[in-house]
């Protein structure tokens, strides 16, 4: 499910074998996704994802560097983040590490392709866990390295829903499932939040 230039470069620079992992069209959100359209998407400073810092973030995640999608583990679950309950744009292209002609050249097991907020788990060995910490230190927010004290720049305050129950645990320590839905809520809540996700078909 590699978006068009991703596609290009995985392929040019061999980190395809082949058809991607995930086989279905590069897409954004199902017009029926609760959050992440173009009409609630909330322009938030803070949340862009800076891809030369690509490699060091897939590190300090604690995952490797992998010239291919894994296929021994191949999953997805969905994020929603929400500010005072406006949705922040979950980015394309975390989990990728990028050379200095800004083309890919590597890729994490945890990954997005596009900002559906569909997160990819596509893992060489199978029975590993992940979780929403890994995501968030892949994308570089809510790592306490921000002394602006804007939500972006750490965990506190921040409420994490699963299939739209809340959770007791840090928020980083969520692990992620099979078509989880899993929201990240700071400030005011929304008045619903979502307990599930639209999956495309295929994923």
């Amino acid at each position: 499910m590699l978006n068009k230039r991703l596609a290009v470069a995985l392929t040019m620079s061999g980190l395809l074998a082949g058809a991607t992992a995930c086989g279905a069209p590069a897409q954004t959100a199902p017009a029926s996704a609760t959050t992440s359209t173009a009409a609630t998407t909330a322009a938030l400073a803070g949340w862009e994802l800076d891809p030369a810092a690509g490699a060091q973030r897939i590190k300090a995640a604690g995952l490797d560097i992998l010239t291919a999608e894994g296929t021994a583990e191949h999953y997805h679950a969905h994020l929603d983040v929400l500010v005072d309950g406006k949705a922040v744009t979950v980015p394309a292209e975390i989990g990728f590490s990028f050379g200095a002609d800004g083309q890919p050249n590597g890729i994490s097991a945890l990954h997005t392709h596009d900002t559906s907020g569909v997160i990819h788990i596509e893992a060489p060995t199978p029975g590993l866990k992940y979780t929403l910490g890994q995501v968030l230190s892949e994308w570089g927010v809510l790592d306490g390295k921000d002394a602006t004290g804007a939500p972006h720049s750490g965990t506190g305050g921040w409420t994490a829903y699963v299939n739209g129950a809340k959770q007791n645990a840090p928020v980083s320590a969520v692990v992620l499932k099979a078509h989880d839905e899993v929201v990240l809520s700071f400030g005011t809540a929304p008045s619903r939040v979502p307990s599930s996700y639209d999956f495309p078909a295929g994923l």
